[in-house]
C-alpha cells in the first residue's frame, strides 16, 4: 500500500494504488524515487494573483542544523530546494566541518529562505 495516499482517495489514487499493488519490490522503489523526484521539481499552480504565503512555523530553542532546514522547507514549500541546495550544503559544510555554530548558521538559513521566497514573491506578482 502507499503510504502516501489516503485510502479516501480519488479514482487517480485508486488507480496509482491498483498499479502499485502489481509492481515488483525493484519498480516499486523507481516509481517511489520518481514520484519524489516529480514532487521536488513540479511548480506549484497558485490561484491567479495569489501567492502563497509561508506558514508559520516557529523555531525551537534547541535545534539541529538539519533539523532547521527540514523547518525551512516546511514553512516555505513553495521554494524548490534544490535551487537552494547549493547553499545550504554550503552552510551545513561551514557547521559540519569547520565548526561553525549552529545557531548562526540557522540564522543565515533563515535568511537565505527568506530572502528566496521574496524574490519568488516579486516575479510572481509581476508576471500577474
Amino acid at each position: 500500500m502507499l503510504p502516501i495516499l489516503n485510502s479516501s482517495g480519488g479514482s487517480d489514487e485508486k488507480r496509482l494504488r491498483e498499479s502499485f499493488a502489481k509492481l515488483n519490490d525493484r519498480d516499486k522503489e523507481t516509481l517511489l524515487r520518481f514520484a519524489d523526484f516529480l514532487a521536488t521539481v513540479s511548480e506549484p499552480e497558485y490561484p491567479a494573483g495569489e501567492f502563497p504565503d509561508p506558514e508559520a512555523i516557529e523555531r525551537p530553542e534547541q535545534e539541529s542544523v538539519v533539523k532547521a532546514i527540514k523547518r525551512l522547507a516546511a514553512t516555505y514549500p513553495m521554494i524548490n530546494r534544490d535551487k537552494l541546495l547549493h547553499q545550504t550544503s554550503d552552510l551545513m559544510t561551514t557547521h559540519l566541518i569547520n565548526g561553525r555554530a549552529a545557531v548562526d548558521v540557522i540564522d543565515e538559513l533563515e535568511q537565505l529562505f527568506v530572502d528566496h521566497y521574496e524574490q519568488l514573491k516579486k516575479e510572481f506578482e509581476q508576471n500577474c
